[in-house]
């Protein structure tokens, strides 16, 4: 019964997941960085290409 108690008032697995938690959580705000600045860069590139094939085009200049 001892060591069953022991055992439940060890902490040493909240740190595990402690870390697990901020690992997803960082995880997650790279991931939406990565996705919005793709969308941004993608969105510059089709405008180029816009005014590289029409060669005269409103904000082109």
């Amino acid at each position: 019964m001892k060591t069953f108690i022991t055992m439940l008032k060890d902490d040493s697995g909240a740190a595990a997941a402690e870390y697990a938690l901020i690992l997803a959580i960082v995880g997650t705000g790279i991931a939406v960085a990565a996705i919005a600045l793709g969308a941004s860069i993608s969105t510059a590139m089709n405008k180029a290409g816009t005014c590289i094939t029409t060669h005269i085009a409103s904000g082109c200049l």
